[in-house]
């Protein structure tokens, strides 16, 4: 028994040490390889397939779909508008969690919910809804159906709670007190926000703003309806993706996809770094 029990104690502080030592438990090995596994699968098995789809026709064959009027002109829209409506998405989507967190008004609970429909309704309602209203029928007298303005209007709907929805529980965390000190010190409310505020909501700000490109980017069923998706005009590139599978013509289909995933991963890159200097300098 007392040789049982010093045996399991020895394995007990081998394991102790394996970890102190930077190495992996079994239980923390098998969950890793579990989790790699599953990512592989879901995630970079088909990306890859994607990328090697694209290359078979070659770099001739690659640039040849780039340079196609219609592509080009759906990336050029896509990208263009997606960067617009992230850098909106930036403020007003701060705005908005530091009023729902910082003010207290009436129907703040109704706002609350409100901010969420994006995420709940099923992208076609929301081309539907938006035509309703900014359509040649609806209530007002904005009409932006058929124009490269439906593809922003539609951009800023569905990507709308992705900001508000990372920066809101940060700021709940923030500390008033350091706030107050810094005033107490002369600090003005400006200086207050850019030197102790930002630099905590930096990281929040980059993760929601690398989200709503993401999703920018990818965005069809909102924009079915209310774009037209007239070519060379308000075409966008998740549409001229499905013309080319619906012709038949696959490895077109993956080279525009590839184009996206690098700006994709070019712009959350890009997020980060500026995100890790903010807060460096904050």
């Amino acid at each position: 028994m007392t040789a049982s029990v010093a045996g399991l104690g020895g394995r007990s502080m081998r394991m102790r040490r394996s970890v102190a030592g930077g190495g992996l438990s079994l239980a923390s090995g098998v969950g890793l390889g579990t989790a790699l596994l599953w990512f592989s699968l879901l995630v970079l098995l088909p990306l890859s397939a994607v990328v090697a789809r694209a290359t078979t026709g070659g770099w001739g064959g690659f640039w040849e779909t780039l340079t196609n009027p219609s592509t080009a002109a759906a990336l050029r829209l896509t990208i263009g508008m997606a960067f617009v409506v992230t850098l909106v998405n930036a403020v007003m989507g701060t705005l908005i969690a530091w009023v729902l967190v910082r003010d207290h008004f009436w129907g703040k609970r109704a706002l609350e919910v409100l901010i969420d429909l994006p995420f709940a309704l099923p992208t076609i309602v929301a081309g539907l809804v938006l035509l309703q209203v900014y359509g040649p029928k609806g209530p007002t007298p904005i009409d932006v159906a058929n124009t490269r303005t439906s593809v922003f209007l539609a951009f800023l709907f569905v990507t709308l709670p992705f900001v508000v929805r990372t920066v809101q529980p940060v700021l709940l965390e923030i500390d008033r007190d350091v706030e107050e000190a810094a005033a107490s010190l002369g600090a003005s409310r400006i200086t207050t926000f850019r030197r102790v505020i930002l630099p905590s909501l930096t990281p929040a700000i980059a993760s929601g703003a690398a989200l709503s490109f993401a999703r920018a980017i990818s965005e069809y069923g909102s924009l079915v309806l209310l774009s037209g998706n007239l070519p060379l005009r308000t075409e966008v590139t998740s549409v001229r993706i499905l013309t080319y599978i619906e012709g038949g013509r696959n490895g077109n289909a993956a080279v525009v996809a590839t184009v996206l995933l690098a700006v994709a991963l070019f712009v959350i890159v890009l997020l980060d770094i500026i995100q890790r200097r903010v807060t460096r300098r904050g």
